[in-house]
């Protein structure tokens, strides 16, 4: 990787509600495709709750127990390819219960950060099969601060603005955002792009899954709000190439951070 620029492979792809073993063979397909493309990637990211779905009626059953076959494999292709991942997130299995998680991991195949979902989605029942997590996600992307965030997540300005005032130079947002709600999609990943002067990447999942068809079109969206790639409907690997040196470009130019007065609100 030269500079700060900074090549992404985003693995949109279909998942098969209740079937992990399916999926699992699913992705590590996508994987290789995402790593033997016509640019090698710096970084691959993965959609959200890939490994299950949302069969949450037996997500207890299904679920990665600690992760760890979602860990084995993550760190296997990163180890053999020199490529970081954000592994997208999985249905992980607890002693305490279920949790909607990311695990990332860097180049050489070390685990490099996780988060659980904090905001836990009503309209999807998260909240009677999920456990929420009780921290944020921050991890180190090209030795730049960068942030982590779930689908519902980005619906919480204040918890991005939190994330970009430690530093964050780059949101990662694995999702499964279905239709209708693209326009909502569109406008608040970009919303947060430009309010906090940050990249954002985000990896939707496409197909249908009791009922609700699920859109794609992921994003990778500049520090001024611009899309700098965005994908289509169907399965495929979305690739771009960002430059994180914008980011204090941008934020030099509108000074938004130094002109707050959190004092009055």
């Amino acid at each position: 990787m030269a500079d700060d620029k900074l090549r992404l492979a985003l693995v949109q792809m279909h998942v098969d509600a209740g079937h992990p073993d399916l999926n699992f063979a699913r992705l590590e397909q996508r994987l290789e495709e995402a790593a033997q493309g016509p640019v090698k990637p710096d970084l691959v990211m993965l959609p959200e709750m890939w490994n299950t779905g949302y069969a949450l009626e037996q997500i207890g059953r299904i679920a990665d127990r600690n992760g760890e076959r979602t860990k084995k494999l993550l760190s296997a292709f990163s180890a053999k390819h020199g490529i970081q991942v954000i592994g997208g997130s999985i249905a992980e299995g607890r002693a305490d219960g279920v949790y909607n998680t990311i695990f990332a991991f860097g180049a050489d195949g070390e685990l490099a950060a996780d988060y659980s979902k904090i905001h836990l989605f009503r309209l999807m029942d998260e909240e009677k099969h999920l456990q929420p997590g009780g921290k944020i996600g921050r991890m180190t992307v090209a030795g730049a601060e960068a942030a982590l965030m779930i689908c519902y997540d980005i619906r919480f300005p204040e918890l991005a603005r939190r994330l970009a005032l430690d530093g964050a130079k780059a949101l990662f947002v694995p999702a499964q955002w279905p239709h209708p709600r693209l326009h909502h999609w569109r406008t608040l990943l970009t919303a947060r792009a430009i309010e906090n002067q940050m990249y954002v990447i985000a990896c939707n999942r496409v197909g249908e899954s009791g009922g609700t068809a699920f859109f794609g079109h992921s994003l990778v969206i500049d520090p001024w709000g611009e899309i700098v790639a965005e994908a289509g409907e169907d399965e495929t690997i979305l690739r771009a190439e960002i430059d994180l040196s914008q980011v204090e470009a941008v934020r030099a130019k509108i000074p938004v951070f130094e002109d707050r007065r959190p004092s009055l609100y």
